[in-house]
């Protein structure tokens, strides 16, 4: 059974950092790609990141050059860090893994709060 577990958010001051965390069960993690996405209160999810089975890395326009998505395969864990948060950043984030079979399987996500 597929398991999708977030960790690693919180409440952090604008400018600030924290790195996410996902540990993933249930599935082949090497062979997918993986992504992070998040959702505002009243907003669609929407995709942050996401980081092919060969590392190759892309970025919503929002996140670009404050975020690095990574992964370690021995460990089935994905990785976000994101630096000089902003308010607008305040969402529940989620990773993904990006596959057609898997589409409907979340995690319970993680919550993160930029304010000052």
């Amino acid at each position: 059974q597929v398991q999708l577990m977030e960790s690693g958010g919180g409440l952090v001051q604008p400018g600030g950092s924290l790195r996410l965390s996902c540990a993933a069960s249930g599935i082949d993690f090497a062979i997918y790609h993986m992504a992070w996405y998040r959702q505002a209160p009243g907003e669609q999810r929407e995709l942050v990141a996401i980081l092919t089975s060969g590392r190759k890395a892309d970025y919503a326009d929002s996140v670009k050059g404050r975020s690095t998505i990574t992964r370690d395969n021995s460990k089935r864990m994905l990785y976000l860090q994101m630096n000089r948060l902003k308010p607008e950043d305040t969402a529940v984030y989620y990773c993904h893994v990006e596959d057609s079979v898997f589409s409907n399987y979340w995690g319970q996500g993680t919550q993160v709060t930029v304010s000052s």
